[in-house]
């Protein structure tokens, strides 16, 4: 059951939108929570993100990521091992290329959203965006490998930096990128 049928519409784009925030800063409140206070504090605190999330969202992918954040807090928790916590920006990029590249065998998600400003795109358009979808999946693996080697060597800062910064400059210039490029994408 959701909290969007308790709250007016307002109030729960806003919680929406908080908890979405603080997922996003997950690697830097993480790693000073982990530095300062230990798992235990910082399990708890994912475990309220993800069921935060799962309260404001219909989504399946934001309720899945929300099982998954609730798992890894529960193993942190339970093992006192910081690994557990920092495998969240790994499976956030497993989810995201689940998301993606299961698009491809209907609709890809890419094609789904340029619909929503040229409902009749052209085959050549349809073309583009499942190329569009596919780098993400690339940008998805390439990033949750990077991710992943950030965890397993075992350098807290280097994983903030990466998880928490530079992650997000490289979906950045994708997004960019694609921006720059999409005005050469065929179109009606």
């Amino acid at each position: 059951m959701s909290a969007q049928r308790f709250l007016p519409k307002w109030a729960s784009v806003a919680a929406g939108a908080l908890f979405a925030f603080f997922a996003l800063l997950y690697p830097f409140w993480a790693h000073w929570g982990l530095t300062h206070w230990g798992v235990g504090p910082v399990a708890g605190l994912l475990a309220l993100l993800a069921l935060g999330r799962a309260l404001f969202s219909r989504d399946p992918m934001t309720l899945a990521s929300g099982v998954l954040a609730l798992a890894l807090a529960a193993v942190g928790f339970t093992t006192d091992r910081d690994e557990a916590l920092l495998f969240y920006p790994v499976l956030m990029n497993a989810l995201g290329l689940v998301l993606f590249a299961s698009s491809l065998r209907s609709r890809p998600i890419i094609e789904r959203f340029a619909r929503m400003k040229h409902p009749d795109l052209p085959p050549e358009g349809v073309r583009w965006c499942r190329k569009v979808t596919v780098v993400w999946c690339v940008f998805f693996v390439l990033n949750g490998t990077a991710a992943l080697a950030t965890v397993l060597t075992g350098d807290r800062d280097l994983w903030a930096l990466y998880n928490g910064f530079v992650s997000y400059l490289f979906m950045g210039l994708l997004f960019a990128g694609e921006w720059l490029l999409r005005p050469k994408a065929p179109t009606p």
